[in-house]
């Protein structure tokens, strides 16, 4: 009802204003939610389903009499996607400029065909549309092209994979900072990105590996530069910014390129929660406004085989199936999410890989039936590239038949016009959390804020600096075989594998990384006008066509092949192998077929992007493999300093390097050589060990009762950064107490790199404690202290540790330490005391039976036998209970004690039965 009445509300104060747009005064005290709900309301149908399309168009003109003009005026699409492959981007000189006077000319339209009175298509009446802003997309990965939509017009970021492997969340948000700047400057309010894949199995000849579109392999550390990168592109962006994770549920196990055909994964959604799912969960999961929580998921076009346990049973694509979708959408990670209006955007609708799914033959594809079983599977968002029809002579002719079959679907359908109503509401609730108010001067950024775009190039150079990776040999092995850099009269030659690209059809074509780049870098820092290490006329710079030309044999590789025979390095600057790339495979090929060429040369390979393209064979005849993973400037500048010793290599791959042996599992495992610190606290007295106190007995004030916490420092894996969350720690505790020992082991895992754990000390003694992880195991220091009072009988006590995940925010600060407690003398018998007096209790019972059945007396013997048990088991409950006298014989008789007590008892008993047979005679 409330919602109902402020609708009614809003909708009054829409009429008596007359204005087109919802005036800024009646939503200024409501929620995105109610603004949403509100305007909505006042909508059409052909506006309702206009915004659950977001288009791409051909080109940069949208004046009237064009397609896209006429998709967002009279369509009323509610968004487009930008992108070089249909030319919306011109060349380097003039991209930044165009760009945003191309994104203001869009949102303009779409402001002014608010004010235009339009005629219902179904009524004739006339109405005037509501002002929505559009969404403007990119995808943006960083790394440059062709990972980049926009070329040379930001800021040159690296890719996830560098970033990755700086094992530095930090730079993440840094990154994701500058981006977010950027895009809201030119006017963007929707990215596709980051990639929340996780690249578990790298295979380099698998055609859809993911390369350097991952931050890693290990799905807590992707899920974790995941948070921090779009925090950082919301605080760069002011929250101007819908961020779409991408690619739901991941790509990481796909065997082929998404876009080209749907991949089927054997994987069951338990299998999927533990690896692909749990980067999702680490951004869907934080609370709304989080600046780590993602706005949108991109829905992939994948099946799976397994999904719910059958492997017999086959999915159809995830982005088709609306039982597939909503068991997933039902995870705990994920409802609370969805329930508060996280979008679901859909992949590419007329990829090849959609059009071979719905027909193998390519020849047949109905655009909007595909939509439909898109939206009806959970699509909010639908994302039409390339959707062209069978039956339509172009894009645009598609686009607008299915606008209209969504429209007269939602007049005919009622379930199908609530679900339209459900995702339009969603839409128009992120597009509130965009912006208070809808309003033009609200929407468009100014140009003076263009002026910071390309000026972040620092960031990228400390993201290169640190993701160096020293891939083979280990550093001391390197000291050996390549201990100083080159020298001035040494010749240098430096094969560069460069790709060629294009920011559209027309524009010139730019070499990336140039053949002489890293060249420049080195005579820049080291030659005439630098540290004069190297002279210009020692350096000579080839392409991989080059050496592709010599390894055929062609006339063309003569000069490379001249100057290999007599230089004294060889410097290799590689990309990734494609099978549309031959000269990528050039240097495989010259390791294999001419190691003459190498034989006494120092031979150094830096790879610009993932690092698993070489095998092991490959890599014994290098003398060092550095890994830079990407061919920004920067890390260009980084390999030159590099190979002339300036800087070391400090990263470490984010992904398994089978070539080098690295096996990212085994690194990620806590490093046994540590020493795992320990605080220790009970009642608020905080006590943390070094080493040099490992035997030590710490002076605490620890009663039976009392709960004793066990926190560990950050527990680091062998690259030295902290471990995963959920690592799993063993807290060891032993009680000694007399002759009796308590063993116990308490497991709990890490959060943020550190464990924590509770317990109740449940006996006295001297307690020992240590934490150990991993396998070999990393340990702590052993801590000891006396636990005050009496002492638990082994094998009755109950285990009453807790295990707790909490975030250790840093070390604590040790309190002044009490003294040290004396050791109580003890007053209950134990088990040792038990077992002796049973033992006491039953020689008697014997004794007493030998008696009377020597005499011929065997039932006497029986009831003198049981007599005795009985007083010897009285005497036994009357210690362990501490009746009256009990507590002083413990403590003074001892074991001695106790064991003539259980003599006495018994003796009574059997003494009973002597005293019953004289009555009877």
């Amino acid at each position: 009802m409330n919602a109902r009445l402020l609708n009614a509300v809003l909708l009054l104060a829409l009429l008596a204003q007359g204005l087109g747009a919802v005036p800024a005064a009646a939503y200024q005290d409501a929620t995105p939610e109610e603004q949403a709900a509100a305007l909505l309301a006042t909508m059409t149908p052909e506006e309702r389903v206009g915004q659950l399309f977001l288009i791409s168009f051909d080109g940069t003109d949208v004046s009237e009499g064009t397609p896209i003009y006429d998709l967002i005026v009279n369509q009323h699409v509610g968004g487009v996607m930008l992108d070089a492959e249909h030319d919306n981007f011109t060349g380097a000189g003039t991209a930044v400029a165009d760009a945003w006077e191309l994104i203001q000319g869009l949102q303009r339209l779409e402001w002014n065909a608010s004010s235009r009175p339009q005629n219902d298509p179904i009524t004739s009446e006339p109405f005037t549309p509501v002002y929505v802003p559009l969404f403007v997309g990119i995808s943006q990965e960083g790394g440059g092209p062709p990972d980049d939509e926009l070329h040379n017009a930001l800021t040159p970021l690296p890719n996830q994979l560098a970033i990755g492997a700086t094992w530095n969340p930090a730079l993440a948000y840094e990154v994701g900072e500058v981006l977010g700047t950027e895009l809201r400057a030119l006017g963007f309010n929707l990215l596709f990105g980051p990639s929340l894949d996780v690249l578990e199995n790298p295979s380099p000849e698998r055609s859809g590996d993911l390369g350097v579109g991952s931050f890693g392999g290990d799905p807590y550390w992707v899920g974790l530069m995941g948070q921090q990168y779009i925090a950082g592109l919301h605080a760069g962006s002011d929250n101007r910014l819908v961020v779409v994770g991408k690619h739901f549920p991941g790509h990481g196990g796909s065997d082929r390129p998404p876009e080209e055909e749907i991949p089927t994964i054997r994987k069951s959604l338990e299998q999927l929660t533990q690896i692909e799912l749990a980067p999702f969960f680490a951004v869907t999961t934080r609370p709304l406004g989080d600046p780590q929580r993602v706005d949108a998921l991109l829905l992939s076009h994948i099946r799976y085989q397994g999904f719910q346990g059958n492997i017999r049973a086959t999915t159809r694509p995830l982005s088709f199936d609306p039982q597939a979708f909503n068991l997933v959408m039902a995870l705990p990670e994920l409802a609370t999410w969805r329930a508060e209006g996280g979008l679901v955007v859909s992949d590419e609708l007329g990829s090849r890989a959609v059009r071979r799914f719905y027909d193998p033959t390519e020849t047949t594809f109905t655009g909007r039936l595909v939509a439909r079983d898109a939206f009806l599977a959970g699509n909010d968002l639908l994302y039409l590239g390339d959707f062209q029809g069978h039956d339509s002579p172009d894009t645009y002719t598609t686009i607008v038949r299915a606008l209209a079959f969504f429209a007269q679907k939602y007049r005919e359908d009622v379930a199908f016009a609530q679900r339209v109503d459900e995702a339009a509401l969603r839409i128009l609730t992120a597009k509130f959390r965009l912006y208070d108010i809808f309003r033009l001067d609200r929407v468009l950024s100014s140009s003076t804020q263009l002026q910071a775009i390309g000026q972040s190039q620092s960031v990228t150079f400390e993201v290169a600096r640190q993701a160096a990776t020293l891939l083979s040999p280990d550093v001391n092995e390197l000291e050996v075989t390549l201990p100083v850099a080159p020298e001035e009269l040494e010749r240098i030659v430096i094969i560069t594998d460069s790709v060629e690209t294009r920011q559209c059809d027309a524009c010139e074509p730019v070499i990336s990384p140039a053949t002489d780049a890293l060249a420049q870098a080195a005579l820049r820092l080291y030659g005439p006008s630098g540290g004069g290490q190297i002279l210009p006329s020692n350096l000579f710079s080839f392409s991989f066509q080059d050496l592709l030309n010599l390894l055929d044999g062609a006339e063309a590789g003569g000069r490379l092949l001249s100057e290999l025979r007599i230089a004294q390095w060889i410097v290799v600057v590689t990309r990734d192998i494609r099978a549309d790339r031959p000269a990528s495979a050039a240097l495989r090929r010259l390791l294999a077929e001419r190691p003459d060429l190498l034989q006494g040369r120092r031979v150094i390979v830096f790879s610009l992007h993932a690092p698993y393209y070489l095998d092991a064979t490959d890599v014994s005849k290098l003398t060092a493999y550095y890994g830079l993973y990407s061919h920004q400037p920067q890390f260009i500048d980084v390999a030159a300093r590099l190979l002339f010793r300036e800087l070391s290599a400090p990263g470490a791959p984010p992904v398994s390097v089978e070539g080098v042996g690295y096996d990212l599992i085994t690194a990620t495992l806590p490093d046994p050589n540590q020493v795992i610190g320990l605080t220790v606290s009970v009642a608020g007295v905080q006590v943390l060990p070094t080493p040099e106190d490992a035997e030590a007995v710490v002076p605490l004030n620890v009663n039976v009762g009392d709960t004793i916490t066990l926190v560990t420092g950050v527990i680091v894996d062998r690259n030295g950064h902290p471990v995963p969350d959920n690592t799993p720690v063993t807290f060891s505790l032993s009680t000694v107490a007399e002759t009796t020992t308590q063993l116990r082991d308490l497991t709990a895992t890490t959060r943020n790199g550190a464990a924590q754990i509770s317990f109740t000390a449940d006996s006295g003694g001297r307690l020992e404690v240590f934490a150990a992880s991993g396998e070999p195991p990393a340990r702590s220091a052993a801590v000891q202290f006396d636990v005050a009072g009496p002492t638990l009988v082994a094998g009755s006590g109950t285990d009453s540790a807790t295990p707790e995940q909490t975030t250790v925010s840093g070390p604590v600060t040790p309190e002044p330490a009490l003294a040290e407690t004396e050791a109580q003398p003890r007053e209950r018998i134990n088990l040792s005391d038990w077992i002796l007096m049973a033992l006491v209790t039953g020689f008697i019972s014997l004794f007493a039976y030998q008696v009377a059945a020597l005499s011929g007396q065997v039932r006497w013997g029986v009831r003198w036998a049981l007599l005795a048990v009985i007083g010897g088991a009285l005497t036994i409950l009357y210690l362990a209970f501490g009746l009256p006298g009990a507590a002083a014989l413990v403590r003074t008789g001892e074991a001695w004690g106790v064991a003539v007590a259980g003599l006495l008892g018994a003796a009574a008993g059997w003494a009973s039965g002597l005293a019953w047979r004289a009555l009877e005679r």
